[in-house]
Protein backbone atom coordinates (compact mmCIF):
# COMPACT_ATOMS: atom_id res chain seq x y z
CA UNK A 1 0.00 0.00 0.00
CA UNK A 2 1.29 3.01 -0.81
CA UNK A 3 -1.27 5.82 -0.07
CA UNK A 4 -4.74 6.20 1.50
CA UNK A 5 -6.47 9.78 0.69
CA UNK A 6 -10.18 10.45 1.68
CA UNK A 7 -11.56 13.38 0.32
CA UNK A 8 -15.46 15.15 -0.50
CA UNK A 9 -17.23 14.89 -3.87
CA UNK A 10 -15.97 18.71 -3.98
CA UNK A 11 -12.56 17.56 -4.21
CA UNK A 12 -11.56 18.56 -0.67
CA UNK A 13 -9.32 16.25 1.04
CA UNK A 14 -10.53 15.34 4.22
CA UNK A 15 -7.44 12.85 5.48
CA UNK A 16 -4.62 11.82 4.10
CA UNK A 17 -1.98 8.79 5.17
CA UNK A 18 1.40 8.22 2.76
CA UNK A 19 3.01 5.48 3.33
CA UNK A 20 6.17 5.67 1.25
CA UNK A 21 8.62 8.54 1.69
CA UNK A 22 7.38 11.64 -1.03
CA UNK A 23 7.78 15.15 -1.46
CA UNK A 24 5.42 17.75 -0.65
CA UNK A 25 5.26 18.37 -4.51
CA UNK A 26 4.92 14.73 -5.51
CA UNK A 27 2.10 14.16 -2.79
CA UNK A 28 0.14 17.51 -4.22
CA UNK A 29 0.37 16.54 -7.86
CA UNK A 30 -1.13 12.72 -6.70
CA UNK A 31 -3.75 14.27 -4.52
CA UNK A 32 -4.87 16.41 -7.58
CA UNK A 33 -4.31 14.05 -10.03
CA UNK A 34 -6.48 11.10 -7.76
CA UNK A 35 -9.37 13.32 -7.12
CA UNK A 36 -9.90 14.52 -10.96
CA UNK A 37 -9.22 11.20 -11.81
CA UNK A 38 -12.15 9.45 -9.22
CA UNK A 39 -14.31 12.40 -9.37
CA UNK A 40 -14.85 12.12 -13.14
CA UNK A 41 -15.89 8.67 -13.19
CA UNK A 42 -19.59 7.81 -13.66
CA UNK A 43 -21.42 6.68 -10.45
CA UNK A 44 -21.30 2.81 -12.27
CA UNK A 45 -17.85 2.04 -12.77
CA UNK A 46 -15.10 0.10 -11.34
CA UNK A 47 -13.82 0.95 -8.60
CA UNK A 48 -10.44 -0.27 -9.77
CA UNK A 49 -8.01 2.39 -12.21
CA UNK A 50 -4.42 1.89 -12.96
CA UNK A 51 -2.47 4.61 -12.74
CA UNK A 52 1.25 4.88 -13.75
CA UNK A 53 2.83 1.39 -11.71
CA UNK A 54 0.02 1.46 -9.55
CA UNK A 55 -3.77 0.20 -9.04
CA UNK A 56 -5.95 2.90 -7.23
CA UNK A 57 -9.45 1.47 -5.66
CA UNK A 58 -11.65 3.42 -4.72
CA UNK A 59 -14.99 3.42 -2.69
CA UNK A 60 -17.87 5.96 -2.34
CA UNK A 61 -19.49 5.98 1.53
CA UNK A 62 -22.00 8.65 1.63
CA UNK A 63 -20.17 12.30 0.71
CA UNK A 64 -17.08 10.79 1.09
CA UNK A 65 -14.54 8.98 -1.42
CA UNK A 66 -12.00 6.87 -0.01
CA UNK A 67 -9.41 6.02 -2.20
CA UNK A 68 -6.11 3.94 -1.74
CA UNK A 69 -2.61 3.40 -3.90
CA UNK A 70 -1.46 -0.80 -4.26
CA UNK A 71 1.36 -2.26 -5.86
CA UNK A 72 0.16 -3.96 -8.97
CA UNK A 73 0.83 -7.53 -7.61
CA UNK A 74 -1.43 -6.60 -4.81
CA UNK A 75 -4.99 -7.82 -4.57
CA UNK A 76 -7.49 -5.29 -5.61
CA UNK A 77 -10.50 -7.35 -3.38
CA UNK A 78 -8.18 -7.12 -0.13
CA UNK A 79 -7.64 -3.48 -0.60
CA UNK A 80 -11.22 -2.90 -1.29
CA UNK A 81 -11.82 -4.92 2.07
CA UNK A 82 -9.04 -2.68 3.53
CA UNK A 83 -11.37 0.55 2.94
CA UNK A 84 -14.78 -0.97 3.60
CA UNK A 85 -13.23 -2.09 7.59
CA UNK A 86 -11.98 1.25 7.59
CA UNK A 87 -15.35 2.46 7.27
CA UNK A 88 -17.11 -0.07 9.78
CA UNK A 89 -14.32 1.23 12.23
CA UNK A 90 -15.18 4.50 11.77
CA UNK A 91 -19.02 4.09 11.89
CA UNK A 92 -18.28 2.43 15.01
CA UNK A 93 -16.89 4.86 16.58
CA UNK A 94 -18.76 7.75 15.55
CA UNK A 95 -22.20 5.93 14.82
CA UNK A 96 -22.87 6.49 11.32
CA UNK A 97 -19.54 8.78 10.32
CA UNK A 98 -20.22 11.54 8.00
CA UNK A 99 -17.67 13.97 6.52
CA UNK A 100 -18.22 16.29 9.63
CA UNK A 101 -17.51 13.72 12.17
CA UNK A 102 -13.78 13.55 10.01
CA UNK A 103 -13.48 17.28 9.52
CA UNK A 104 -14.07 18.13 13.24
CA UNK A 105 -12.26 14.94 14.55
CA UNK A 106 -9.67 14.20 12.48
CA UNK A 107 -7.18 13.05 15.12
CA UNK A 108 -9.99 10.39 15.93
CA UNK A 109 -9.80 9.58 12.63
CA UNK A 110 -5.98 8.98 12.09
CA UNK A 111 -5.91 7.07 15.62
CA UNK A 112 -8.05 4.40 13.97
CA UNK A 113 -6.52 4.28 10.88
CA UNK A 114 -3.03 4.03 12.67
CA UNK A 115 -4.68 1.47 15.27
CA UNK A 116 -5.93 -0.71 12.17
CA UNK A 117 -2.97 -0.06 9.44
CA UNK A 118 1.09 0.10 10.22
CA UNK A 119 3.51 0.87 7.10
CA UNK A 120 0.62 -0.06 4.25
CA UNK A 121 0.15 -3.16 6.32
CA UNK A 122 -3.21 -3.96 8.34
CA UNK A 123 -1.80 -4.34 11.82
CA UNK A 124 -5.21 -5.89 13.17
CA UNK A 125 -7.83 -7.33 11.52
CA UNK A 126 -10.47 -7.51 14.70
CA UNK A 127 -13.19 -4.75 14.46
CA UNK A 128 -13.22 -5.68 18.48
CA UNK A 129 -9.55 -5.40 19.14
CA UNK A 130 -9.10 -2.08 17.21
CA UNK A 131 -12.17 -0.83 19.15
CA UNK A 132 -10.94 -1.73 22.63
CA UNK A 133 -7.55 -0.25 21.93
CA UNK A 134 -9.58 3.53 21.19
CA UNK A 135 -11.70 2.94 24.05
CA UNK A 136 -8.58 2.85 26.06
CA UNK A 137 -6.88 5.94 24.76
CA UNK A 138 -10.18 7.64 24.99
CA UNK A 139 -10.30 6.39 28.93
CA UNK A 140 -6.86 8.05 29.01
CA UNK A 141 -7.51 11.00 27.95
CA UNK A 142 -10.76 11.52 30.01
CA UNK A 143 -8.12 10.77 33.16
Amino acid sequence: MRFLLLFSRQGKLRLQKWFTPMTEREKKKIIRDMTTMVLARQPRSCNFLHWKDLKIIYKRYASLFFCLAIENQENELLALEVIHRYVELLDKYFGNVCELDIIFNFEKAYFILDEFLIGGEIQETSKQMVNRSIEASDMLQEV
